[in-house]
């Protein structure tokens, strides 16, 4: 039997890149899927944005699979909007068991260049709406008797990722509040983790991304070797993103909570 044969996942983020990947790999395990993206123009980022498209493609590729999926257009940011479609989508499906909340942006600058108006969406979006995924999913958990929350952090979430201090301080954020929910959430038998990827082979690499990050990183050449992988890898495929949250997703991490899992090549350490 597939571990997560009978379970329904919400995932965040789930038009392309890692979320459509983790959307792919539940469903492969067994799950039913409701999945929620933007799928519009992000905020001052300086890659490609999500299209209603690639959500389409989500619900294709999950629809392979033999699975279930709802999915919506929507906006992280919206705490009544996110609550009004997770409610709709959990009364249709028959329950939660699963969060991925993964939807965030990166925006690289130097320290001096970054404005207001950067920090404040990353913030936004990387933060507070991580929280909104929590608030509006934990109830539906706590009446399925528990689950599994899986929050997207990154390397820069237990390190630092030069010249985006901005993401930096978010994923830090994400970090402490798996900790705390995982606190309070425990009772209810809600495991509550973090995942923590160093690159990843994704459309957040395209655009004008690899210009940008070049440009901030002639700034101070030095802090440009920092999260350097000890494998012969610069990044993972999402897939191998994917597998870690299907572990944490799957009674095969019953007893691990609050737990900071790192998949980033050992870039954490250099």
């Amino acid at each position: 039997m597939a571990r997560l044969s009978g379970k329904i996942a919400f995932i965040t983020g789930a038009a392309r890149g890692q979320g459509r990947s983790h959307a792919v790999r539940l469903a492969s395990e067994g799950a039913d899927i409701i999945a929620l993206d933007l799928a519009g123009p992000l905020p001052g980022v300086p890659y490609e944005s999500a299209t209603p498209a690639d959500l389409d493609e989500t619900v294709r590729l999950v629809e392979a699979e033999g699975r279930r999926i709802i999915a919506s257009v929507g906006d992280v940011r919206d705490l009544d909007g996110m609550r009004d479609f997770l409610d709709g989508a959990v009364a249709e499906l028959g329950g939660l068991d699963i969060v991925v909340a993964n939807a965030g942006i990166c925006i690289p600058a130097a320290w001096d260049e970054v404005t207001p108006q950067i920090f404040k969406d990353t913030m936004d979006i990387n933060v507070t709406g991580v929280w909104n995924t929590v608030m509006v999913s934990a109830q539906h958990l706590v009446a399925r008797g528990g689950g599994s929350v899986i929050l997207i952090s990154s390397y820069a979430g237990k390190k630092v990722q030069p010249f985006m201090v901005s993401y930096t301080t978010s994923k830090h954020a994400v970090t402490g509040m798996t900790r705390a929910f995982a606190a309070e959430l425990g009772r209810h038998r809600i495991r509550v983790n973090s995942i923590h990827p160093g690159g990843v082979n994704t459309p957040m690499g395209s655009g004008d991304m690899r210009a940008e990050l070049e440009r901030a990183g002639e700034t101070n050449p030095p802090l440009n070797a920092m999260g350097t992988p000890f494998v012969p890898q610069y990044a993972a495929e999402p897939e191998e993103i994917a597998a870690a949250v299907a572990f944490l997703a799957s009674d095969d991490s019953s007893f691990i909570t609050a737990e900071h899992l790192s998949v980033d090549g050992g870039a954490q350490y250099f």
